[in-house]
C-alpha cells in the first residue's frame, strides 16, 4: 500500500463526506438567508431566532435524505471493502 492509494482513499472518503453532507448544510443555508431576510424586513433581531428552525429543517433534510446516504456510505463501504486485497500487496 502506497503513498498514492491512501491518498486516492482519503481523497474519495473526503468527496463522499462532503456530498453526503450537502442536503443538510443547503437546507441549512436556505432557511438561514430566509429567516434573515425574515429578521431585516420586521426589524426583529433575536439572536435566538434562526436557531430552532435551522434545527428542525436540518433534522427534516436529514430524515428525508437517510435513504440515499445511506445507498452512497454502503456503496462506498462496499468499494473500499473490495480493494482491501489489493492495498496489502
Amino acid at each position: 500500500m502506497g503513498p498514492d492509494s491512501v491518498i486516492q482513499i482519503g481523497s474519495e472518503a473526503l468527496k463522499m463526506v462532503l456530498l453526503i453532507s450537502l442536503p443538510m448544510l443547503g437546507v441549512a443555508l436556505v432557511v438561514g438567508i430566509a429567516i434573515s431576510l425574515l429578521q431585516a424586513v420586521t426589524q426583529i433581531q433575536e439572536m435566538t431566532l434562526t436557531f430552532v428552525p435551522k434545527i428542525m429543517a436540518i433534522f427534516a433534510a436529514m430524515i428525508l435524505a437517510a435513504p440515499w446516504m445511506t445507498e452512497k456510505m454502503v456503496s462506498f463501504t462496499k468499494n473500499l471493502f473490495a480493494i482491501i486485497p489489493t492495498l496489502t500487496q
